[in-house]
Parts: C-alpha cells; sequence; structure tokens
C-alpha cells in the first residue's frame, strides 16, 4: 500500500504504516502498531460496534457505531474488517450435488465461485433479519442476505433445504 490514511479518534489517531499495518497511536503518543479492529457481533449487528485491539488482546478504543464516523475514518475502519473477516455472501446456487446431505453445493459469492460440502440441513440457520446462515463440513460460514433476493433457480434449489 502506497497510501496511508489517518483516522482521528480521540484520544488519538489510527492509521496504516508504509507496510500496510494499522497504526494506533493513543493520547499519551504510544504507537500500538499490528492493531485490528474486530466487530462485537458480525452477523446479527455488522453496522454496530467494533473494538480497536492492540497484539496483547486489550482493547484501546472502542466505536458504538462505526458506520456513523465520518467517510475517511469509516474506510480505514471498513478496509480492516473487510481484511479480517471473511465471510463470503451466497448471491446464487449454481448446483447442488444431490438434494440429500451430505451433498457438495456450488455457489457463486461475492468473492467469486466456490465449493463446499452441506453435512446436514441443521447447517442452514434462519436468521432474526431474514437471512441464513449456511455452515459448511470446515465450520466456515456463508451469508444469504436475503434467500426471496436470489434469483429463481437458486431459491428453489435452497426451498429443498428448508
Amino acid at each position: 500500500m502506497n497510501t496511508v490514511s489517518t483516522l482521528q479518534v480521540s484520544p488519538g489517531t489510527l492509521h496504516r504504516d508504509a507496510h500496510g499495518r494499522l497504526v494506533f497511536t493513543d493520547a499519551q503518543g504510544q504507537a500500538h502498531v499490528g492493531v485490528h479492529a474486530v466487530r462485537a457481533f458480525p452477523i446479527q449487528d455488522p453496522d454496530g460496534g467494533v473494538s480497536v485491539v492492540g497484539t496483547d488482546g486489550h482493547e484501546l478504543q472502542w466505536f458504538d457505531r462505526w458506520v456513523d464516523l465520518p467517510e475517511a475514518q469509516r474506510q480505514v475502519v471498513a478496509e480492516e474488517l473487510n481484511q479480517r473477516e471473511l465471510l463470503p455472501v451466497i448471491q446464487r446456487l449454481v448446483a447442488v450435488s444431490t438434494f440429500a446431505t451430505p451433498s457438495t453445493w456450488t455457489v457463486d459469492t461475492h468473492r467469486g465461485r466456490t465449493q463446499f460440502i452441506l453435512k446436514a440441513e441443521e447447517d442452514i440457520r434462519r436468521l432474526s433479519d431474514g437471512g441464513l446462515l449456511v455452515t459448511d463440513s470446515h465450520g466456515l460460514a456463508y451469508r444469504v442476505a436475503d434467500a426471496k433476493a436470489l434469483d429463481r433457480a437458486s431459491r428453489k434449489m435452497l426451498d429443498r433445504f428448508l
């Protein structure tokens, strides 16, 4: 990364160094290199609380709603969250090997096409916001933001498992 962006947070600053690492400088001027932004509730409240955590695991800064930060500040936090988190969003079901479990699913996500094995129907959970959480045989979670928004063929395949 060639650009260094700085985020002013009370009582310090948050920026990326020349190596792309996130650095938090506290009110006393101490730089904490290699910090991470961590969502409190990444699935149930992705726009809510985010903590800036040092390499020792201690919280250095808290944001109640990180999405309400000014644009430049929000970008730094969003960039860090995107690097840290992997929650692919299923946009389309391409194929399923069988309508019994275990079955191999081929899906298009916002990060590209992938395949995974669904071990049991219980590995598809309904979320309170109307979305779904699909967990593969390795424990990796995939999100379906809105099953009703999927194309007709995808909904038809998915309905066989719900």
